[in-house]
């Protein structure tokens, strides 16, 4: 999105949001996330509104690591079900075409 804000600390607001925690603002407040678009280089794109002064900002979310990939085949390859590397337990990856995609942070971690 063109018009939205990159933020000064994206690693900090990536492990608050990763964590399921509130992301704090630059303005003060807290950032709600409004959505997640992955992009076509394996990243994704979450855009975020500030509850205090409306602004909106976006977080790159960098793609999947060789490592993370390669803990989600090992699930695949014994029949499990695979969760986001990022997110933990508590997200499990859905597919999206001929990938599975974490639906939180929008990043493709295996071909399905």
């Amino acid at each position: 999105m063109g018009d939205a804000l990159q933020l000064d600390n994206p690693k900090q607001q990536l492990q608050q949001y990763y964590a399921g925690q509130q992301v704090e603002s630059p303005n003060g407040g807290f950032l709600m996330l409004l959505g997640v678009r992955g992009n076509g280089d394996g990243s994704a794109t979450a855009i975020f509104e500030c509850n205090v002064s409306s602004l909106w900002y976006q977080i790159i979310i960098p793609k999947a690591t060789r490592t993370e990939r390669k803990k989600v085949r090992e699930v695949l390859d014994v029949g499990g079900d695979p969760h986001c590397p990022r997110h933990g337990r508590s997200r499990k990856l859905t597919r999206a075409g001929k990938d599975l995609v974490c639906p939180d942070c929008g990043v493709a971690y295996a071909k399905a």
